[in-house]
């Protein structure tokens, strides 16, 4: 039986698009819908925004379920599916409910919560969680508020899938898929680069090795150039013309 804080009150509405809904913001209520199998095609409805959020502020958030009252309409058991909100006032503009018999599953995300330190992770493995909540089947009145699965046992490189879960009584799971949970990761390696120190005489990528006796450009103790060796144009070069081809002078006029 829903408690009082279960319980959500609302109202028909007629007519859809952004003028009808505006004038129901304007009224404090936000426009939403009613689905279910059972039902011939969605119920349209106006709701108090603060009144949903409040009704669903409990253990089980979505899973919450809710007595749904609306003038001139028999009491229905929902449970919020979805909900749209402005992207910058966060307020709600529009909210999605869907019919349930308590003698019928309904299919729900429940979260799942690790329990216990891996063994694996004692020895320096991470712990890595795959899934955050678990989609199950279960009667709408015994939706549980969490699973926990124990991880303890898990040493490195071993992973924890569905079927290793145990789960409530009542609540079932349908894959064919048995996916992972978790798994303890092998910690990585840090790569540490050494820098090899220079090698005299070593090879330079994309030139020779320097010879022997070699000096730096501009360095103390460099070799001084050979003696009568002069760049073209300097100063004290060599004052006489290079011979012409041939190797033989002009001849001076008698």
């Amino acid at each position: 039986m829903a408690s009082d804080k279960n319980v959500l009150g609302g109202k028909a509405r007629e007519g859809a698009g952004k003028g009808p809904a505006r004038r129901l913001r304007a009224q404090g209520l936000v426009p939403a819908i009613v689905y279910g199998r059972h039902l011939g095609a969605p119920a349209h409805i106006a709701v108090d925004p603060v009144e949903v959020k409040r009704a669903i502020a409990t253990p089980l958030h979505f899973n919450t379920l809710l007595t749904l009252k609306v003038e001139g309409q028999e009491e229905r058991r929902v449970l919020l599916k979805d909900y749209q909100q402005d992207p910058v006032t966060r307020e709600m503009l529009h909210a999605d409910f869907l019919e349930v018999r308590e003698n019928e599953e309904v299919k729900v995300n429940v979260p799942l919560v690790l329990v216990g330190k891996p063994e694996g992770v004692t020895t320096g493995g991470i712990l890595s969680q795959n899934r955050r909540d678990i989609e199950v089947y279960v009667l709408p009145s015994a939706i549980p508020e969490k699973l926990e699965a124990d991880v303890s046992h898990l040493k490195i490189a071993q992973s924890l899938h569905i079927r290793d879960v145990k789960f409530p009584s009542g609540v079932r799971v349908k894959t064919h898929v048995n996916y992972t949970l978790a798994v303890v990761n092998i910690p990585e390696k840090e790569e540490v680069v050494v820098v090899a120190a220079p090698v005299p005489g070593a090879v330079v990528p994309g030139g020779a090795a320097p010879a022997a006796g070699d000096a730096k450009a501009g360095a103390p103790g460099a070799a001084a150039p050979a003696a009568g060796d002069a760049k073209a144009g300097a100063p004290g070069a060599a004052g006489k013309a290079p011979a012409p081809a041939g190797g033989k002078k002009d001849d001076k006029k008698k």
